[in-house]
């Protein structure tokens, strides 16, 4: 009998558990079946916790035996700003020392996890104008794509027979956090507007839909980088005036692009500035079904 055809689902164990993805994904692998364990940083208070300290490497090997697979989403939040020369490089060494901790615990375990569903970004392309971005398509430029390549290439160090695939995430629209959080208390407050201008297409994807795609990747035969972002394109701007009209507030007040570089810099540039209309192309072709195909709908499911 195979791991996924058992009658109590696949044994999953989540590092970063307690975010805003992670916490989505413990209800929906729950939902379908599956048993969760999570990695926290503190003594562990029940059975489905395992004690762990990434920043010192350590990880009892013996806690991954029986696991069928490892979700990785530990890693500082980008949404912290501005980003100082330290926490950029807190930014970087968080994800490299968990992955790299995940990665060489895997090798020791017996029987060790099968499936390695590790953190990514669509950092990694840059910023990238009127180009269509698929999985095949060239690293970008700029620091998150330094970060992600080198993220990337820690996760793909894991032993051989370990699917490894690496979840490619774009802007996560949220009802509780992750990017529209700072958009919608400036809208509450009646003064959002395009920001630089905002023809830039942002890479979205519904809290919802983010998390169901790495369910379903757990018994998808896909490896390597996946992008997990919605099927529609749509600009900031798109997303930002529709977010508005709900909320019933105005739309006008325009953040000029070199007011927001000089406020928040690289951030600034990277996350808000970036233009990145990536396709979740091998999802697709994968047979995943989005619960939410447009901007707007995930827009309205935040609400």
């Amino acid at each position: 009998m195979t791991a996924s055809s058992r009658p109590d689902g696949l044994r999953v164990l989540i590092a970063g558990a307690s975010g805003l993805i992670g916490t989505e994904l413990q209800k929906q692998l729950r939902n379908a079946g599956h048993s969760v364990s999570t990695l926290v940083r503190r003594e562990s208070r029940n059975a489905s916790e395992i004690t762990w300290n990434p920043s010192a490497g350590t990880l009892d090997a013996h806690a991954l035996d029986g696991i069928d697979a490892v979700v990785n989403l530990s890693g500082a939040s980008l949404n912290k700003l501005p980003w100082t020369s330290d926490y950029r490089e807190q930014i970087r060494s968080s994800r490299i020392a968990a992955t790299r901790t995940l990665v060489e615990a895997m090798a020791k375990a017996s029987p060790g996890p099968k499936t390695f569903l590790s953190g990514s970004a669509v950092g990694i392309y840059g910023s990238r104008p009127g180009e269509r971005l698929t999985e095949s398509s060239a690293r970008g430029d700029g620091f998150l794509a330094d970060v992600v390549e080198a993220w990337e290439q820690t996760a793909s160090e894991a032993r051989s027979g370990i699917r490894t695939v690496f979840l490619r995430t774009g802007v996560v629209l949220s009802p509780t956090g992750g990017a529209l959080a700072p958009v919608k208390l400036l809208t509450k407050f009646g003064v959002s507007g395009p920001l630089g201008g905002g023809r830039q297409v942002w890479p979205w994807i519904s809290l919802h839909d983010e998390a169901s795609a790495i369910v379903h990747l757990l018994t998808s035969e896909l490896s390597g980088p996946v992008n997990l972002t919605g099927p529609t394109p749509a600009t900031s701007a798109e997303i930002g005036k529709h977010l508005a009209e709900r909320m019933k507030r105005p739309f006008l007040i325009p953040a000029p692009k070199f007011a927001i570089e000089a406020l928040l810099g690289d951030a600034g540039r990277e996350l808000l500035l970036a233009s990145q209309d990536v396709a979740p192309t091998r999802l697709v072709e994968d047979g995943f079904v989005f619960r939410d195909r447009t901007s707007d709908q995930a827009v309205d499911a935040s609400l």
